[in-house]
């Protein structure tokens, strides 16, 4: 029985996704749950298990292709035997084999046509470059955009000489252009410089950052926390926490607690923009800013106001690991009503968090120092750290924000008010 794989659902806000590299090959066994490719969207990278043991009989989609929901990748054949390993590449010559690709395209092996991404696919298309004559240097051999611009640089070396270096705007995307610059080109003695195509993450990320400039009147107010008594919490009750709960106690368990508190006494800093409308928001599904191999994700704390500070956490600790895995789901960055950005844990002094539309706020985090305070009347040494709101001006008044931040500070500095609800 022929099994079709196809792509699973995506979430609404994803449009579509790129196929990364085949883990298997046509005639290779599979078995049911075993990766057969990831699948790359502008919010996560996922795998896509096998749905059922057999011989992967066709792939229909090569890698590097954009794919819809729904869309048929490839067949698995559950009733078919594994061929010996590349039995027709062990039998014929090593000359040959390079000049007879095979069927299947870039699925089939070292014989086959290269693999391209879709940019290389349509810049190889449109210059009448054939993948053959590409050396790739991406992911599993794969085509990318630099490589097609590499092998058409040198074959316009001539062309070039005549009307210089310096790149356009955009280099090779017409036919007519004289002169397509390399990926990597020796621009005077030790120097060179690398182009490469942004992953579909990279290219949403640019592109909501734009977006939540453009689209939003932001502004930002700062203040100073000290933060001794959650340090002194943390040293007196840190490790009975985590034999209790086993995970550490950390700072954005404070952070988010008294983000929370803060947002139920000004709902409208937890609130978004709907054309002319304003959503106000019955709870606080927190998005914490999580740095992996990727870029910047958000992952929410659902319900987060409802959550114990053990339960953060441990949540916190989860999206860190599994973001640097690879294995966030859709439904993980889907939503939220206000962000946390934690810069502090780079070292960052000072910043201003960009808003993650269609929220309306987020809170900074900078790293924690020592620094010289006066209290009544006195010069003392305090772990101070800086605190920066910024807050869409449309919907939000600087009074609502600069007493969103004061509460924050307070609770942090008074850590029962947490517990009081005070």
């Amino acid at each position: 029985m022929r099994v079709e794989v196809k792509v699973p659902q995506l979430s609404e806000s994803v449009a579509e996704a790129t196929l990364l590299s085949w883990n298997f090959k046509v005639g290779e066994a599979v078995k049911q749950g075993q990766n057969l490719i990831d699948i790359e969207t502008d919010k996560v990278m996922m795998e896509l298990p096998a749905p059922g043991n057999g011989v992967l009989a066709e792939i229909v989609r090569d890698a590097g292709s954009a794919v819809k929901s729904g869309e048929l990748i490839a067949v698995i054949d559950t009733e078919a035997v594994a061929s010996a390993p590349a039995p027709a590449a062990a039998a014929a010559p090593a000359q040959p084999a390079a000049a007879a690709p095979a069927g299947n395209g870039a699925s089939n092996g070292a014989a086959a046509a290269p693999q391209a991404m879709p940019a290389a696919a349509k810049l190889m298309s449109e210059q009448g470059i054939a993948a053959a004559d590409v050396n790739g240097t991406g992911r599993g051999g794969r085509i990318t955009k630099g490589d097609v611009l590499a092998h058409a640089g040198g074959a316009a070396a001539a062309p070039a000489s005549q009307t210089g270096t310096q790149p356009s705007a955009e280099p090779a995307a017409r036919p007519a252009a004289p002169a397509v610059p390399q990926p990597q080109v020796a621009l005077a003695a030790g120097r060179s410089a690398n182009r490469v195509p942004m992953t579909r993450l990279r290219s949403r990320v640019a592109e909501r950052l734009v977006e939540s400039q453009q689209g939003t009147a932001t502004l930002t107010t700062f203040n100073e926390v000290n933060m001794a008594p959650v340090m002194e919490l943390r040293k007196r009750y840190g490790e009975r926490f985590e034999k209790d709960h086993g995970v550490k106690l950390g700072f954005m368990g404070f952070f988010v607690k008294a983000a929370c508190a803060a947002l139920k006494k000004f709902p409208v800093v937890n609130a978004s923009v709907d054309g002319n409308d304003i959503v106000y928001h019955n709870y606080c599904d927190v998005g914490i800013a999580v740095s992996s191999p990727r870029g910047l994700v958000v992952p929410i704390l659902r319900d987060a106001d409802q959550m114990s500070i053990a339960q953060i956490e441990k949540t916190i600790v989860d999206f860190g690991n599994r973001a640097r895995d690879g294995k966030l789901g859709l439904d993980d960055l889907s939503g939220g009503t206000f962000s946390i950005s934690n810069g502090g844990v780079f070292g960052s002094m000072l910043s201003t968090p960009i808003i993650n539309p269609p929220q309306s706020a987020i809170l900074g985090i900078h790293a924690t120092k020592e620094r010289a305070v006066v209290e009544n009347g006195q010069v003392v040494v305090r772990p101070m750290n800086y605190l920066a709101l910024s807050y869409d001006h449309r919907i939000i008044d600087g009074r609502e924000a600069v007493l969103t931040l004061v509460a924050i500070k307070d609770a942090l500095e008074d850590p029962a008010r947490l517990l009081l609800e005070i």
